[in-house]
């Protein structure tokens, strides 16, 4: 164990903060998941949800090793090449999303021979977010116009944005929110901001009276339920959405200061969601607010570790890296628990390293990865030079070793085979031999 320790490169802090949130999700999970297990086979055992998570875990954790092994400035190419195509991907989640229990989910697509649903969204960002940070660090080398960046970096993030909003407004004013976080620290004009904010709102308002024109259409059918959430939200009209706001304000008044106890949560078995998108109110009700605040300040430590290995980053691509990964991390944990709170309407975001699912912990762990590759960074080289300076001073000594021995070997060569007589009878140097 501590060989494997040793062995991870990178900021200790960041890696410390994931795994405790990795680990205390196990208990939430296999708690939450007995509603699940009642609706999908009636027992109420959760183990099998307790081990599909265990192994979402696992493969998260591999490919954050995997990840943070590979330099981060691979991946300023990579975000080039790769937007093309997510592109793709979304279109055809878009076209062919998956429809699960019933629902318009066309936020999802089916892995072949896999049998896995895997959110789209979730990879177009991370490549997003890369794609605008490489952008920028390349406009501070060499200035660029407003015009060609209307081009070069907004004309991809609205492409992007335009295919993840019909079915996903939530993580599409997430991703919007966060370019505009990004592109703000890269020093961007705030003039143009201002206008890209502006261009944004009409764009929004453009869609929303195309959908109300054509209110059957597949591609539009989400804009109904972004109205009501938040007609709900503002006037508490009874419907789905508010049935589970009030379960899980149920759920939270009723774990007051320390908790009912692991596993003794009432509203698991009537919240929907409770394992992913209301996990944190189940985490209340069974840890109470000491509990709460835990996961809370567990997300603001790991937030203070992203904001000291962005100031430590030798590359201003590495700085915008880390930020335009590790932010939109924690702003979505933040906007999970308002949820909960009903300071915001349902959305529909998961809580980070927490809630179960697939696509969404191995996605927070490839950005996870990026990360800790940045911060690596500084060490690696430190390491790399001293490596470098023993395998130079091991190979000079092997050298020398050769050199000496070659010597001393023509020397006694030279002694055994010198035509030179020295003795008193010629055929002495034959007879030795």
């Amino acid at each position: 164990m501590k060989q494997l320790i040793n062995n991870l490169k990178g900021d200790k802090g960041i890696w410390s903060f994931v795994a405790l949130l990795a680990l205390f999700s196990f208990m939430p999970v296999f708690s939450a998941s007995s509603n699940l297990a009642y609706l999908g086979h009636g027992t109420g055992n959760t183990l099998g949800y307790l081990v599909k998570h265990f192994a979402h875990i696992c493969i998260g954790f591999l490919i954050i090793y995997w990840v943070h092994k590979v330099p981060y400035h691979y991946f300023r190419a990579i975000s080039k090449v790769g937007l093309p195509v997510v592109w793709i991907l979304l279109a055809y989640t878009l076209i062919k999303g998956t429809v699960i229990a019933g629902a318009n989910a066309s936020r999802w697509i089916q892995v072949p021979f896999i049998g896995i649903s895997f959110q789209t969204s979730t990879l177009a960002s991370i490549v997003l977010y890369i794609f605008v940070a490489r952008y920028l660090s390349k406009t501070r080398e060499v200035p660029d116009t407003f015009k060609a960046s209307l081009w070069e970096l907004w004309t991809p993030v609205f492409i992007t944005l335009m295919f993840i909003l019909p079915a996903n407004f939530s993580t599409t004013a997430l991703i919007f929110s966060m370019i505009l976080v990004l592109v703000f620290i890269g020093k961007y004009p705030m003039k143009y901001i201002a206008f890209i904010v502006g261009s944004g709102i009409v764009f929004l308002a453009f869609f929303i009276l195309i959908a109300k024109a054509f209110p059957d259409s597949r591609f539009f059918s989400r804009v109904g339920t972004w109205g009501n959430r938040i007609e709900n939200f503002t006037t508490d009209k009874p419907d789905e959405d508010n049935y589970q706001i009030e379960k899980a304000k149920i759920a939270i008044a009723s774990g007051q200061i320390y908790g009912l106890g692991p596993g003794k949560s009432v509203q698991k078995n009537f919240l929907p969601q409770s394992s992913s998108d209301f996990i944190y109110a189940i985490i209340v009700e069974e840890y109470g607010l000491m509990g709460g605040l835990g996961v809370l300040s567990l997300y603001l430590l790991l937030l203070f570790r992203f904001v000291i290995a962005s100031h430590k980053a030798n590359t201003l691509f590495g700085k915008l890296v880390v930020i335009g990964l590790g932010f939109p991390m924690i702003f979505q944990a933040m906007i999970n628990m308002a949820v909960a709170v009903e300071l915001l309407p349902v959305t529909g975001q998961t809580l980070p390293l927490i809630s179960s699912g697939g696509s969404s912990i191995w996605m927070t762990c490839f950005a996870l990865g990026i990360i800790i590759s940045v911060t690596k960074k500084e060490e690696e080289i430190a390491q790399e030079l001293k490596e470098k300076e023993q395998r130079d001073l091991a190979l000079q000594k092997l050298i020398d070793k050769q050199l000496e021995e070659e010597t001393l070997s023509e020397t006694v060569l030279e002694g055994q085979y010198s035509i030179e007589d020295k003795t008193k009878n010629p055929m002495n140097v034959v007879l030795n031999k």
